[in-house]
């Protein structure tokens, strides 16, 4: 105590000791302090009597001392206590305040014993709503004390302020007031020699006096942002402290204008010390690196949202109350937060790779920081209710985020398709497993996979934001584009040498079922994105055009010369070749009943259509005639196999029921015993197939036996007439079976007919 008094106040006397005094130990107590603040320069009894005196008495008694704002009624810092009120780190005043303290809770003790004697002697309330009002009311009481008012009495300014260094011993002891007005001293001295210099050129003495001014605020300014930043931490130790800074924050931007002070506003500096603590809050949250911890970012995010509120709660409950209400605390805190968090939050995105990592902070920058957990706290209320909980990002950086966080879903899908070929690779085509079956169709589950990967990740995106699982199914789409043709790529590549075994044939169902399954999953996106979906169906199409191709050309590679075969000597005489054409037939309706509709029915009715084609072709080739009564047998036989045939095809749920009567309407013109009989059965062949033409029937007569003569040229005739009466609009362009039939027959008319019909022509 004896070396700081010496120190600071330049007298060279200590406190003295008179520990005998009749007052105690409280006496002993006050007449140390008053025995050292009677040495300073800023005398207590001045001060006292300065704050007992009217604001403009004491201007007009100094004129060269700056007016300053007036208490309000009731302030308690028109107090002397209040004006003479240091910094806890002075020891004097440190002693002096926690005997202070001791004694006010003694004396607080003794009177709610008092209070509560007196409540056991009066009537209780009448009520509970009592009680509550009463609680009520003595807590506004108490809060109304604890406010600190706007305006404020400025001590007397010393009129010969103390040397530089012992101002600046006093800032760094953090003896905020003191310093001060020595400072202000220091500054109105400064004044009056640059009014007496005229403001011209200055003495190199006034020029060193301008320099250490300048310095001395420089300090002084550190120290209270110093203080400012540290606040939040300490707020129970810097509490009394900042009340002398925000005087002083309020002083020294009033006298902005005047010569001597630092450029800028202290308020502002204020703001930025503030900042500058909440960035330090921020940058002590714990934050692992994702090596050691894949859920680093999860858990930061977590204790930063505590550190945040329990910050924002030692600010209201601690901090408010130490500052006028123009300095709108709590406000300032809570838009700090929001722009250092804006800032912290790209740092994180930087180091964010992974799909989950970007996930959480997408949503804690959304919703969390938003919610109750954090800055919609309950514990935060009411002062939040005004307040913007949003986080000051910078522009365009949500959205970029976004972007990342799709572009991640993206290569994670690629990544799953990979694994999904890399299996079907190892697991199925190197060991030539067959395919399992689901619902009785060959099937393989990467569709239900990567089905359950997409939806999850959309709907994860959709609770986050509506347009975010857009955005991811637009992404998810647009990747799953190219994967059929990369399968089909390397199903051909480890596949190609089972294309003649049933294996191959099953691995093609199995595709096809699974991608059409694919496609039926993805349906529910066709709203979010009609583009992607668009170009995924078509992508999904194509390659199953592509095996249905092939199990098509397939077929009629096998069929095919069984059917060439057909309507021949042989074929009258054995039926070798028929039960080959029925054995592979009836193969392929096993391979379209463990196919998934609609694609079963398309390669049924497809391979129905060719095998009728070529089957009935073979009697337009003209490769057999039956002469000498063998036409009965052959209509006979035609129709029994017919009959097997329509069997077959209707079991597979051909579409093309209207290729049923044919066999039958043939074999009714071939069986006619009498040539005269075959022109009654022409009318329902016409009326099942219209474009059934002339050349189509000379070859059917052909195959008969009939190939020319008076019989011949009448059923031609007849035909004729039956064609005319035939509507060509009514005509079905999807039902033409013998327009496009390869005719190998001879048609010409003049052919057919007998010598004697030419004999006209022939000269006199």
């Amino acid at each position: 105590m004896a070396d700081r008094g010496s120190q600071v106040f330049g007298d060279g006397q200590s406190p003295s000791s008179n520990g005998t005094e009749a007052g105690g130990m409280f006496g002993t107590i006050r007449k140390s302090f008053r025995q050292v603040i009677e040495k300073s320069p800023i005398s207590p009894k001045n001060l006292v009597g300065k704050l007992k005196t009217d604001a403009n008495t004491s201007d007009s008694a100094r004129p060269d001392a700056p007016p300053s704002p007036s208490p309000s009624t009731g302030s308690t810092l028109s107090s002397p206590l209040r004006g003479l009120s240091r910094s806890r780190t002075d020891p004097n005043i440190a002693a002096f305040s926690d005997i202070m303290q001791k004694k006010g809770a003694f004396i607080r003790r003794s009177l709610r014993m008092s209070k509560n004697k007196s409540k056991e002697k009066s009537p209780r309330p009448e009520s509970v709503t009592e009680e509550c009002e009463l609680a009520k009311a003595v807590a506004a009481e108490e809060e109304a004390e604890e406010e600190l008012e706007e305006t404020y009495t400025l001590p007397e300014i010393p009129t010969t302020p103390l040397s530089v260094m012992q101002i600046n011993k006093l800032i760094e002891m953090e003896v905020l007031e003191e310093a001060h007005l020595n400072l202000l001293a220091l500054r109105l001295e400064f004044q009056q020699e640059w009014k007496s210099c005229g403001g011209g050129d200055s003495t190199v003495e006034f020029a060193k006096k301008e320099k250490d001014l300048n310095l001395l605020y420089g300090e002084l300014r550190n120290k209270i942002n110093t203080i400012v930043r540290d606040s939040n931490s300490l707020p129970s130790r810097n509490k009394g402290l900042l009340v002398h800074v925000a005087r002083i924050i309020q002083e020294e931007d009033r006298r902005s204008q005047e010569a001597g002070g630092l450029p800028g506003s202290w308020m502002e500096a204020w703001k930025e010390a503030v900042c500058e603590g909440v960035k330090a809050k921020v940058k002590n949250v714990h934050l692992e690196q994702s090596e050691h911890n894949a859920s680093w970012l999860s858990v930061h995010l977590g204790l930063l949202g505590s550190a945040i509120v329990q910050d924002l709660e030692n600010v209201k409950r601690d901090l408010s109350g130490s500052y006028p209400p123009s300095f709108s605390v709590f406000s300032t805190y809570v838009s700090s937060y929001n722009s250092v968090i804006g800032q912290h939050v790209k740092t994180l995105e930087q180091q964010a790779t992974e799909l989950k990592d970007l996930y959480a902070l997408l949503d804690w920058i959304i919703h969390r920081y938003q919610s109750e957990k954090i800055m919609g706290s309950i514990s935060l209320q009411p002062n939040m209710k005004n307040e913007s909980a949003e986080i000051t990002l910078e522009e365009n950086f949500l959205l970029q985020l976004r972007e990342k966080y799709c572009s991640r879903v993206k290569v994670d899908l690629r990544a799953c398709l990979d694994r999904v070929i890399r299996s079907e690779s190892d697991e199925v085509w190197a060991n030539r497993m067959r395919p399992a079956t689901d619902e009785n169709y060959l099937d393989s589950q990467f569709h239900m996979d990567l089905w359950t990967n997409i939806k999850g990740r959309v709907r994860n995106s959709q609770t986050i934001d509506p347009e975010l699982g857009q955005q991811v199914a637009a992404s998810s789409l647009s990747e799953l584009k190219d994967f059929p043709k990369r399968f089909e790529s390397e199903f051909r590549s480890h596949c190609s040498a089972l294309k003649h075994e049933p294996l191959w044939t099953d691995y093609q169902i199995t595709y096809i079922n699974s991608f059409t399954a694919l496609q039926e999953h993805m349906e529910e996106y066709q709203s979010m994105s009609p583009l992607q979906m668009e170009g995924l169906k078509r992508e999904v199409k194509w390659l199953i055009t592509r095996l249905l191709q092939d199990m098509e050309d397939q077929f009629k590679e096998d069929v095919k010369p069984f059917l060439r075969r057909m309507m021949t000597r042989k074929w009258l005489t054995n039926d070798d070749d028929f039960k080959k054409l029925e054995s592979r037939t009836a193969r392929l309706g096993d391979h379209c009943s463990v196919m998934r509709p609609p694609h079963a029915q398309e390669l049924a009715s497809r391979l129905h259509f060719h095998v009728v084609k070529e089957y009935i072709g073979q009697l337009m080739k003209g490769n057999y005639s039956c002469k000498n009564r063998k036409h009965e047998a052959a209509a006979k036989k035609i129709q029994q196999q017919w009959v097997q045939l329509v069997n077959l095809f209707e079991d597979m749920n051909s579409p093309h029921e209207w290729l049923h009567p044919v066999g039958h309407d043939l074999s009714n013109v071939i069986k006619q015993k009498n040539k005269a009989d075959i022109k009654n059965h022409l009318q329902p062949l016409v009326e099942h197939y219209p474009d059934f033409s002339r050349k189509n029937l000379v070859a059917l007569l052909h195959f008969r036996g009939l190939m020319r003569g008076r019989e011949h040229q009448s059923i031609l005739q007849k035909l004729s007439e039956l064609k005319r009466n035939v509507n060509p609009a009514e005509i079905n362009k999807h039902q033409v079976l013998f327009s496009d039939m390869l005719v190998s027959v001879n048609t010409d008319c003049l052919s057919n007919l007998p010598f004697s019909c030419l004999s006209f022509l022939l000269p006199s």
